[in-house]
């Protein structure tokens, strides 16, 4: 029996597990109720169990009957400040959170790895990791979990890491997508305050009015891009936040906004912050205003190692036939804290289409209307195990 067809068979249990971790989604660090569910999913398997000390997550290690190297392989467990809008008879029964990134399916597949793995415990060379994470939407949960010891949890440092993520639109049900280099860009974000003196709006002249100012801002941001940026080596800046005033004849003591920054090469990422609060100050004190602003780097660069990359590559085409594997022409402005292990290990992140209806229409991650395709948890979770089978058995050479 291969792990593709083992993985079939545990399928059904795949689907229940990610449709029960969907109707109770968590969001950030601390997911009690997730936790306790992935616990129970992996009762049983001859795992060392750690859990974490500041935040809901597993770190679960097998360790294999030959020694050798040791893989990491990762899912991440939390969901999103989301009303749910999918139409799903399992939909969630958290208001205001959901399961709209497919965090759902990631963790059901990580569990499918473990067994399919543990079943194959005494022929393996050497340990797997397995990295059960919350916090990834914006918590910064893989820093925490480097924090408190997942990549030496086997005692030793791991050699190679692996993670996946499922996509609701974009790629065809069943088809894996990845790149070499940089596949994801770096985060950070800026918040802006801009301070005046209220006043009445029919005498703007009686007071110092902050919201043209800030709204100066954000379009001298844009300008800052394109004129400051190689513009192939490019930045994406959007203010997705801006708040001012209370009534249209009251002129505000405050405005402020926030915009996310994001970026490919850490040339770039090391200047943008600075470059970005240097434009707000400029314009604040041009308008003889106050102004508080701050930059804060989030996440590096999600940045595939070269041969890791082709070893998934070669896998997938292997287990899966060509047809399934497609090389990416340019890397995605999303950020993931999988960039933090990444940074210290060498290995690779994927894409895998979770897609049920067509992807050019199709409601993407984050949507309040996204829905996945479970029946991927079989290949998502044999691609996983497959990819610690083999490159346990290449340190073992």
């Amino acid at each position: 029996m291969t792990l593709r067809s083992d993985a079939a068979l545990l399928l059904g249990d795949l689907v229940a597990l990610r449709r029960e971790l969907h109707k109770i989604p968590e969001i950030g660090l601390h997911l009690p109720r997730t936790q306790e569910r992935v616990l129970t999913a992996l009762d049983g398997l001859p795992l060392e169990i750690t859990l974490g000390k500041n935040l809901s997550s597993i770190t679960a290690v097998l360790r294999g009957g030959k020694k050798g190297g040791t893989v990491l392989l990762r899912g991440d467990m939390d969901a999103l400040p989301v009303m749910e809008a999918s139409g799903e008879e399992f939909t969630s029964t958290h208001d205001g959170a959901m399961h709209a990134c497919g965090h759902d399916l990631h963790t059901a597949g990580l569990v499918g790895a473990a067994r399919l793995l543990a079943a194959r415990r005494k022929d393996l060379p050497g340990d797997v990791v397995f990295m059960f994470q919350p916090g990834e939407e914006g918590w910064d949960g893989a820093g925490h979990m480097i924090d408190e010891g997942v990549l030496t949890a086997s005692g030793r440092p791991v050699d190679a890491a692996y993670g996946l993520h499922v996509s609701a639109a974009s790629y065809a049900k069943g088809h894996f997508v990845a790149r070499p280099g940089t596949l994801m860009a770096a985060s950070g974000a800026l918040e802006v305050r801009v301070k005046g003196d209220g006043g009445h709006g029919s005498s703007p002249h009686d007071a110092r009015d902050p919201i043209p100012a800030a709204c100066e801002m954000v379009t001298a941001l844009q300008t800052m891009v394109t004129r400051t940026f190689d513009v192939f080596d490019p930045v994406v800046i959007t203010v997705g936040s801006f708040h001012a005033g209370t009534r249209r004849n009251i002129i505000p003591d405050d405005a402020v906004f926030e915009a996310t920054l994001r970026s490919f090469s850490p040339e770039v990422a090391a200047r943008v912050g600075e470059r970005a609060v240097r434009v707000c100050r400029g314009i604040a004190q041009a308008h003889g205003l106050d102004i508080d602003v701050t930059y804060e780097p989030e996440y590096p660069a999600t940045v595939n190692d070269a041969d890791a990359y082709d070893f998934v590559a070669a896998t997938i085409r292997d287990v899966f036939g060509e047809e399934r594997f497609t090389e990416m022409a340019d890397p995605i402005t999303g950020s993931e804290d999988f960039s933090r292990v990444l940074e210290r290990v060498p290995g690779a992140y994927l894409f895998l289409g979770a897609c049920p209806t067509d992807p050019a229409t199709a409601p993407d991650n984050h949507s309040p209307r996204a829905r996945f395709d479970d029946s991927v948890l079989g290949d998502g979770a044999a691609l996983l195990a497959e990819l610690a089978v083999r490159r346990l058995g290449l340190l073992a050479e």
